[in-house]
């Protein structure tokens, strides 16, 4: 495909990548320990988490994956930003209270004080896998951005943007991350709604956009359960509940954000905003541009053929002129950064803390663990490179991070849920459920019938990893709430002393601990 803006726009871009890089490697100077990099020193208040946060949301899948989603299916492509409410509740008074008072910096730290230390390995490890892959995830999509916009093979691209992120996260780590984020998020989602508001003064107003989308695109759910690709309960299982869950309650690097914050108040307070209107004003932003490329078509401004995973720079590439069409390339690139920056960063504080100050080199001082953690950044950032191709031979970029999110989130979540919102699970429990549930989704790729009883009369859409690719999330956490509940039931758990702090309603005594550590007055 040619590429499409002009000299101008490029030179834009450019020097957008090269600002972000000043600017996120600036905060180097602000980071002095391990607490620095990884929690920004926990200094910071609610809406700059809030905006943060909302920048990894959007990441660089977004713009990409739900314009995509948009173009395909209407405006149903909302349902998986607008199905967060249910979880609320539970991350604010169940979950955020228990790992921000107990201090913990990763998710697998909180698997061995809660449980022992097999299961923060296991923890560590399906977090890391889970990771990993969203990076490689996220430079693809970069490189689909990117060879629509500027022709560059998608490798390139991807390259490009790696070493630009790797750099200001080892430098600045976390602190970086969230200041390069605000500007990014602000960037981004005023680039998505100027692009729906435009698309729609340029069709004729909204009375004419709505009638020239096919009808089944005006609805806000998708069709039952089908077609396999994209279908209501498959996206209701595998994103609102999975994978939403893992996103808030799993995430390393949200669980950063969050962690960044000066108190359990400001975190709770930024939850309230990210979800009520930040979120809500996000699908709108990476959504619009597929609406109208499917209005476009309908009136004959775009071909009935183009690509949807391009749709977004296409659309853009008609409503704006030169100059103002790079602005909103940088916006995109911006997101495209600002979801990869906060898994960089979360994966080399899982790395550290959980393997190697715990296995490999316990003991050493933290001047070095602040390097181990700047040069894993730098891996990091490689390794998503090489998933790339595997992303490549999706058949659309949703059904490729639904495949692996429903493949990787379930046993994990089961645990995490269950640890701190169920005092009598137990850690042999924890243990087998992360295994078994493992075990289970292992062998659906081999027999997908397993998943048959839980599809809700889906079929099945492919073979091997593609067949039930949304419906393997139910069975998977069927599979793991059965194990983690049978097994806890024949095990014996801790005592109420040993989980102080660590369960929901237990968490009085650790705030006063918290308290006396930090010197609050």
């Amino acid at each position: 495909m040619h590429a499409v803006g002009t000299s101008l726009d490029y030179a834009i871009i450019v020097g957008y990548m090269i600002f972000i890089l000043l600017f996120g490697s600036f905060f180097g100077r602000f980071v002095k320990t391990t607490k620095d990099f990884f929690l920004a020193g926990q200094r910071f208040t609610w809406w700059l988490v809030s905006f943060s946060a909302v920048a990894s949301l959007v990441g660089s899948y977004s713009f990409i994956k739900y314009s995509e989603a948009a173009y395909l299916y209407g405006l149903s492509s909302t349902q998986a930003y607008l199905n967060d409410f249910w979880w609320v509740p539970i991350w604010m008074f169940g979950w955020i209270p228990v790992v921000y008072y107990m201090r913990v910096t990763s998710i697998p730290e909180y698997m061995e004080i809660r449980h022992d230390a097999k299961t923060r390995m296991l923890a560590s490890l399906f977090l890391l896998l889970y990771m990993l892959m969203y990076v490689g995830m996220n430079l693809y999509t970069m490189g689909v951005a990117l060879n629509a916009l500027l022709g560059w093979p998608i490798l390139v691209a991807a390259l490009v943007v790696a070493v630009i992120v790797a750099i200001y996260c080892y430098i600045g780590g976390q602190t970086s991350v969230i200041m390069t984020d605000l500007v990014q998020a602000v960037f981004l989602l005023i680039a998505g709604i100027t692009i729906f508001f435009l698309g729609i003064s340029k069709i004729g107003g909204f009375s004419k956009f709505w009638h020239a989308l096919p009808y089944g695109h005006r609805f806000g759910l998708a069709y039952f359960n089908k077609p396999p690709e994209f279908n209501f309960v498959g996206v209701f299982w595998q994103d609102g509940i999975a994978n939403t869950a893992a996103f808030w309650f799993m995430n390393q690097g949200i669980m950063l954000r969050f962690m960044s914050a000066k108190s359990v108040r400001e975190a709770r307070k930024a939850m309230w905003f990210t979800v009520l209107l930040m979120m809500p004003i996000a699908a709108v932003a990476v959504s619009g541009a597929g609406w109208v490329g499917k209005a476009f078509s309908a009136v004959g401004i775009l071909p009935a053929d183009v690509s949807p995973k391009q749709i977004f720079v296409l659309v853009t590439n008609i409503l704006v002129g030169p100059g103002l069409f790079g602005f909103i390339m940088a916006a995109l690139v911006s997101a495209l950064m600002s979801t990869v920056d906060t898994l960089v960063n979360a994966i080399a504080a899982v790395w550290t803390n959980d393997f190697w100050k715990r296995y490999i080199k316990p003991g050493r001082d933290d001047k070095h663990y602040l390097l181990v953690g700047r040069i894993t950044s730098l891996i990091v950032a490689f390794v998503g490179l090489c998933l790339v191709p595997a992303f490549m031979k999706s058949k659309t970029i949703y059904v490729a991070h639904a495949t692996f999110t429903a493949a990787i989130t379930p046993p994990l979540v089961t645990v995490i849920l269950l640890s701190a919102l169920w005092r009598r699970f137990t850690p042999k429990a924890a243990f087998w459920t992360l295994l078994g549930g493992g075990i289970a989704i292992l062998i659906s790729f081999f027999v997908p019938d397993v998943i048959k009883p839980f599809s809700h009369g889906m079929e099945p859409g492919g073979h091997f990893i593609g067949a039930y690719k949304y419906m393997r999330a139910l069975y998977g956490l069927v599979a793991s709430f059965a194990i983690g509940i049978i097994v806890t039931f024949f095990t014996k758990p801790k005592s109420a002393e040993e989980l102080i702090g660590l369960t929901w309603g237990t968490e009085k005594p650790a705030v006063e601990t918290f308290k006396e550590k930090v010197k609050l007055p």
